[in-house]
């Protein structure tokens, strides 16, 4: 199965924006507090989906600035604003932030960061922010340290391309010299699913979204399989998937 490119993977999402709205999991309040503190301030949430991250920015009661570059997903924000009180997001991305040098407190990516051209991004962030403000990307990453974890891993991410860890990594160990040092803190939690869930799970990612339907087809069946062979996940109706959220926070300069 030939991997998708980047950029393709990179605009995926939009046409299965319902699914991902409703299948993907939140964060850990605290590793957002981790990030940006107990004050309230005007925080970015920059790639911002369907929302997901800026309802939980908004509910701890944070003025959220949603930007996001892709029409479908932005429309799937858009249905939910009048219910969430956030506001619409912008059109825009990382490398071209539609906002006035210094005018905001803080920048949040959530399940975002690896998707940016960080030699156009990194400059940007700084630009947009206030001295002192802080960055701040994080991941929900499934916790591979449980066996039926790593074999999902094995079956579907490596199977058809996906190399796992590149969005936690942080190979880079800057975001610019824009920045101070990068600290970095971890939040393990957990979300139940069935059988169903976690296939509607494995459909939202952006392998998947650009697999074809034959790639699909072959995905699917890596998780059935899982699901009727695994000891710890056969006859179960309900089953915990673990993460660990990865958050990293740096100071502009």
């Amino acid at each position: 199965m030939e991997p998708a490119t980047w950029q393709e993977r990179r605009s995926s999402f939009g046409a299965a924006a319902e699914l991902y709205d409703r299948i993907r999991p939140h964060y850990p309040a605290a590793a957002v507090r981790w990030i940006l503190g107990e004050k309230p301030c005007r925080v970015v949430d920059l790639g911002s989906g369907t929302g997901i991250l800026s309802r939980q920015l908004a509910a701890l009661g944070h003025e959220v600035i949603p930007v996001e570059p892709d029409a479908g997903m932005r429309a799937r924000a858009a249905l939910l604003s009048e219910r969430t009180g956030v506001p619409l997001p912008v059109g825009g991305n990382a490398e071209a932030i539609p906002l006035a040098d210094a005018s905001v407190d803080a920048v949040v990516a959530g399940q975002a960061y690896h998707w940016f051209d960080v030699t156009l991004a990194h400059p940007e962030i700084t630009r947009v922010l206030r001295p002192g403000g802080v960055f701040g990307p994080l991941w929900n990453l499934r916790d591979e340290g449980v066996s039926w974890v790593a074999e999902l891993t094995r079956h579907t991410d490596n199977a058809i391309g996906e190399h796992p860890g590149h969005s936690s990594s942080m190979a880079d160990p800057s975001f610019g010299p824009g920045f101070g040092p990068i600290e970095r803190a971890l939040f393990p939690h957990a979300t139940v699913h069935t059988a169903a869930s976690l296939l509607e799970l494995v459909r939202s990612r952006s392998y998947y979204l650009t697999a074809g339907p034959k790639g699909q087809e072959t995905i699917d069946g890596y998780v059935h399989d899982l699901l009727d062979t695994h000891p710890d996940l056969v006859g179960r109706e309900e089953f915990e998937l673990p993460y660990v959220t990865a958050a990293y926070r740096a100071r502009r300069r």
